[in-house]
């Protein structure tokens, strides 16, 4: 595709999403119920949400660089690119927020059957059906290998049996892609990847409350749980290879917080809110504004290095490993720009309940970002991986 029609390509996108973007899907985002995550029981916070995710859907663009067959917009990198930028210019929301779209749909393009490709990446891409992940169990976190959680052979199914923790959102998913033994072989070479209806007799979830107050983690239960073996991804004690790659997905949408919400700096408008400016027209705090400066210039640098990141991945040039430096970065980062949000905001965020702090959005949020580090692969793990794979070190 030539620079004329990657021109071409912009100026129709910046026209559609002028037409298209309704303006309250134009503001900040206020709390999670401002946030489509779709699913059969999706309840639109507003007619606005929904028509926005219906109109990207209708153009596959919840998905732009999935192939038009399974839902997606058929665009090429470039093409997402500039999608992405035009969005971004006008502070438009991601019509929908999926961990079908960050994590299984990636693998399905990669593992699936024609079949399941076709029966769960178009349903994905509009939105019908809200995914959850059940990898880590109790005695089976970091060393996600050594799960315990069984699948027994039953002819043309599985009987699943097993526990599954810190399962994001398994109280409101519909399904679950779930890692399961299937051989006590040995550690990574009995396991198989299975996809399965969290409506199913036998399964059950459990909030864990977090020290925010809110509960987005769970504890997920198996019991006797029937999975259809046409819902296993790849071959049967192959699904080490997809959690792998999965996995690698996931650190990439996780790192993602790394980077600053597009045309707007709530950590820059909120500290110029509370603290002033000075004669200057600065932050009115110098000590405060030469840390959010040089927070600046580490987020740019992160922002630069994900681009990159992302075009050599998609290249096929990326290193295996670089996901896990993406997510390191992207999770300290995240914690750090919540950590100056609280500074600047002095003895007011920490309020915890009022309604002029919208029930304690702020400091709830900072308590939130202390998981960052451990959801995904610990940074410790992280830094294993990247002290072993990338810098190539003696002993690591």
């Amino acid at each position: 595709m030539t620079d004329t029609d990657l021109d071409t390509f912009r100026s129709d996108t910046r026209a559609w999403l002028a037409e298209n973007c309704p303006p309250e899907m134009r503001e900040p985002v206020r709390s999670d119920t401002d946030v489509c995550w779709g699913g059969r029981n999706f309840a639109p916070s507003s007619p606005a949400q929904k028509d926005w995710l219906d109109r990207t859907a209708a153009r596959g663009w919840t998905v732009p660089d999935w192939p038009k067959a399974y839902g997606g917009g058929g665009l090429s990198a470039a093409q997402t690119k500039i999608l992405r930028e035009e969005m971004a210019a006008i502070r438009a929301r991601n019509p929908l927020n999926s961990f079908g779209i960050s994590m299984l749909g990636p693998a399905l393009l990669k593992y699936g059957t024609e079949e399941q490709k076709l029966e769960h990446l178009p349903k994905i891409a509009r939105g019908e059906i809200r995914w959850c992940q059940g990898y880590s169990e109790p005695n089976a976190g970091s060393d996600l290998a050594g799960l315990a959680a069984s699948a027994e052979d039953a002819g043309d199914h599985y009987i699943v049996n097993g526990q599954k923790v810190w399962t994001s959102y398994a109280d409101k998913a519909d399904w679950i892609f779930c890692l399961v033994r299937t051989s006590k072989a040995s550690k990574q070479g009995g396991i198989s990847f299975v996809l399965f209806d969290m409506a199913s007799p036998g399964v059950s979830t459990k909030p864990i409350l977090l020290i925010s107050g809110y509960s987005p983690f769970c504890e997920t239960f198996m019991d006797d749980v029937k999975v259809p073996k046409a819902n296993r991804i790849h071959d049967e004690n192959k699904g080490w290879d997809v959690a792998k790659y999965l996995l690698g997905h996931e650190r990439e949408m996780i790192s993602g917080m790394g980077l600053a919400s597009g045309g707007r700096n709530p950590l820059v408008e909120g500290a110029i809110a509370t603290i002033g400016l000075d004669h200057d027209g600065r932050l009115a705090d110098p000590v405060l504004r030469t840390q959010i400066a040089l927070f600046e210039v580490r987020a740019k640098a992160f922002a630069a290095m994900s681009e990159r990141f992302i075009d050599e991945l998609k290249a096929g040039r990326a290193h295996p490993a670089q996901p896990s430096m993406m997510k390191y970065v992207g999770t300290e980062l995240n914690k750090d720009r919540y950590e100056l949000m609280m500074a600047s905001g002095g003895s007011d965020a920490l309020e915890w309940e009022s309604e002029r702090s919208r029930t304690g959005a702020m400091p709830r949020a900072w308590l939130r970002t202390k998981a960052n580090s451990i959801e995904g692969g610990t940074s410790e793990i992280q830094l294993n991986i990247i002290a072993k794979r990338i810098l190539e070190l003696p002993g690591a």
